[in-house]
């Protein structure tokens, strides 16, 4: 059998790998995304919870679904899907990010299963979700269409798609490059590439060349006087995130 192709660019995997250890420091390499998570969080539930008809009250919401977390890092999303009640596969070509994930899964008391391998792979061997999250991946791959078509075969129909990136324009380079890695040193110089951010009109056709059908998009703005995360309509000028769907 021919071995499945790969979006994977072993540069930017690298580049996690040598930050692995530090996932689940509040304080540490990954604080922007510590930071971020209360307001990913509040929209990737909103969504699976309006796409699949459940009540985030109930104590298992999520229960009976099957949701993919491509380039799931140390679980920083993995986990909260597992504590509402989904089955949750996390998937990442950083081999060096998985024990973290594996431990403190453990530590937390869940289930989920963390595997090192590539959405591709996982095409290939057949596997079907309910839901796939995609957040802050895109911009690292080397073929986003390639990939996203990947994510979209991963998908069963009427399955749900959420995929964030980051905008490309003078204010993502200022605040995602410059402040977060030169100036507030969030992040190690060099994390991210300028070039390879992408515009949400750009975004909406790589979906749409996919296979899938973009029916949301939201900008995720930090307040650097309040120091939080908020989710806007307007403003995706910086970070954002789209949901899309596969047809029936």
């Amino acid at each position: 059998m021919q071995a499945a192709q790969t979006t994977i660019d072993p540069a930017e995997v690298a580049k996690f790998e040598a930050m692995a250890a530090e996932w689940w420091d509040p304080n540490g390499k990954f604080k922007p995304l510590h930071m971020l998570n209360p307001c990913r969080l509040d929209y990737i539930t909103s969504q699976i919870a309006a796409e699949f008809d459940r009540d985030l009250n109930d104590a298992l919401p999520f229960k009976g679904l099957r949701i993919l977390d491509i380039g799931c890092g140390g679980g920083l999303l993995s986990e909260p899907m597992a504590r509402l009640g989904a089955t949750v596969v996390g998937a990442d070509a950083a081999g060096g990010n998985l024990p973290v994930a594996r431990i403190h899964a453990e530590q937390s008391g869940l289930e989920i299963d963390y595997r090192h391998t590539s959405a591709e792979a996982l095409v290939e061997a057949g596997e079907q979700f309910d839901a796939v999250l995609n957040m802050e991946v895109v911009e690292h791959v080397a073929d986003p269409l390639t990939f996203l078509t990947a994510c979209q075969e991963l998908l069963k129909p009427g399955g749900l798609h959420l995929c964030s990136t980051i905008n490309r324009n003078a204010k993502s380079f200022a605040m995602a490059i410059i402040g977060a890695e030169h100036i507030m040193r969030w992040l190690p110089k060099g994390t991210h590439e300028w070039n390879k951010f992408i515009t949400p009109d750009e975004l909406y056709t790589l979906l749409e060349n996919s296979g899938l059908s973009p029916v949301d998009r939201k900008g995720f703005v930090f307040n650097p006087i309040l120091w939080n995360w908020s989710i806007s309509a307007k403003d995706l000028s910086v970070n954002y995130v789209t949901a899309s769907l596969k047809p029936e």
